[in-house]
């Protein structure tokens, strides 16, 4: 886990922050949010919100009230306790790619299937500067509908000792996901007390939470297992073409979630979302790397923290259907501001392509790389007698350099920051090393991290538990 102490880059002012506090007290008491679930709507009139057919009409006031009773921060438990998260403050936690059907390997696009999953998963154990391999890194098309949720939830409990996140295609999935957690942590008791997993619950943009995912949502916060709300907003298409509108709808959405989980579990954790792009306004397709969506990114931070909020923003994105320059540069204009807001929570820090249609095995490796530079950079300067290196000066002189000095002599071995991928050969010796490009040493990377990759160790009683519970979910599910 990476804590970024850097200062916050914050670009609303206080009249701007003024104006969307107005506007999104205006929608929410004027249009209002839909919520497809009469749980929830019983909720809200049991505590006096204004309630007409599915939608709901929030008092500002009362929404505070409920978003003060989530905690600032809080811990999540890897079964490793080495790499258990804080979430909160200026923690920030790294989740690979999550969602895409497809994968692609090389000049090679197909359907993901479950070895997919499990390669992906071990290449999230194998790589620090991630600590979560995420939920659903790809869908494997190979496996039942059904009952898929459980093998992935099993890969990742085994093939990694890193948190993960929890399935949210329906009610059912996550109490599974929660039963297991309890198999591996040692009870629902133990995994209350500090939480296990991460579940995404989307927002139906505009304005609409849909039933499946807020019966996994009520699972999760009775279960006291963090959620993050997110509003899914594609510019154009989600919401007005305007930043400023995007933020007021974001907030509406958000902030309606995270009163509904307080409503379910008073104080469980939870995290302000935001999945915040555009669309092309010429194709209509969507868009990634954008100025707008890092712009939105940068605001989204500073409106968290506002609320008093973690947060969950940005990744490595793209719209680029291979991993290209395209591909570099778009999931830079989104790792930066993710670094520059100071982001709790980051999903798709690793792998994401297309649109996030397509989970990549060679941009997996180009963003771990991304997140080692970006980690490094936003590591505080130390400056001291010794990195002043004023002795250095005197042993050298004028004229000198400094290669064979004693100040670099002790220090050239973890002076610079030393690559994953990035090559800084001459051209010749590049050529005689067979003038790979980074795609190809990518490729090289990726394939010996797979062949070098060691399980973490389980307790056997403990996967035969988990292994017996899926077995039998499956068979009670029809698959």
């Amino acid at each position: 886990m990476f804590r970024n102490t850097m200062p916050r880059y914050e670009v609303l002012s206080q009249d701007a922050m003024a104006k969307l506090d107005v506007a999104w007290r205006r929608l929410m008491t004027e249009v209002g949010v839909e919520f497809m679930s009469d749980r929830a709507l019983d909720l809200f009139r049991a505590a006096g919100q204004r309630v007409e057919e599915n939608t709901v009409f929030l008092d500002p006031e009362f929404v505070l009230e409920q978003v003060a009773k989530a905690p600032r921060e809080f811990d999540v438990a890897a079964r490793n306790a080495d790499n258990s998260v804080h979430i909160g403050g200026d923690a920030m936690a790294f989740g690979a790619v999550y969602g895409p059907p497809f994968v692609r390997q090389g000049d090679v696009r197909r359907d993901a299937t479950m070895e997919d999953f499990r390669s992906f998963t071990k290449l999230a154990q194998s790589f620090p500067v991630l600590d979560s391999a995420g939920g659903v890194i790809c869908e494997p098309n190979d496996t039942p509908l059904d009952s898929r949720h459980l093998d992935m939830t099993f890969a990742l409990q085994t093939l990694t000792d890193k948190i993960y996140m929890g399935n949210v295609v329906s009610g059912v999935n996550a109490r599974d996901t929660i039963e297991m957690g309890a198999i591996m942590f040692g009870g629902r008791d133990v995994i209350e007390q500090t939480p296990v997993s991460i579940s995404l619950i989307n927002c139906n943009s505009p304005l609409r939470w849909d039933d499946r995912m807020l019966d996994a949502q009520f699972e999760y916060s009775a279960a006291n297992q963090p959620v993050v709300l997110t509003p899914f907003i594609l510019m154009g298409a989600m919401s007005p073409v305007t930043i400023p509108a995007a933020l007021v709808q974001q907030i509406v959405e958000a902030l309606s979630g995270i009163t509904l989980s307080q409503l379910i579990r008073p104080g469980c954790p939870v995290i302000f979302g935001s999945f915040l792009s555009n669309i092309d306004m010429q194709s209509g397709s969507p868009t990634f790397g954008t100025p707008e969506s890092a712009t939105g990114l940068l605001c989204t931070g500073q409106i968290a923290r506002h609320f008093g909020l973690p947060f969950r923003s940005g990744g490595a994105l793209t719209s680029s259907q291979v991993a290209d320059a395209q591909a570099g540069y778009e999931a830079l204009m989104t790792m930066l501001p993710t670094f520059l807001a100071g982001t709790n929570w980051v999903m798709h820090s690793a792998g994401w392509l297309e649109g996030g249609l397509v989970a990549g095995y060679e941009k997996f490796i180009v963003d771990i790389e991304l997140v080692r530079m970006m980690r490094e950079q936003f590591r505080p300067l130390e400056i001291d007698d010794d990195s002043l290196a004023f002795g250095a000066h005197v042993e050298v002189g004028h004229g000198g350099h400094f290669l064979g000095a004693s100040h670099t002599m002790e220090r050239f071995r973890t002076c610079f920051y030393r690559p994953l991928l990035s090559s800084s050969e001459n051209y010749e010796r590049w050529m005689r090393n067979g003038g790979v490009d980074a795609n190809g040493r990518a490729e090289r990377i990726y394939r010996k991290t797979l062949e070098e990759y060691v399980q973490p160790p389980l307790d056997d009683a403990i996967r035969e538990e988990l292994a017996e519970y899926v077995t039998r979910r499956r068979r009670e599910l029809g698959d």
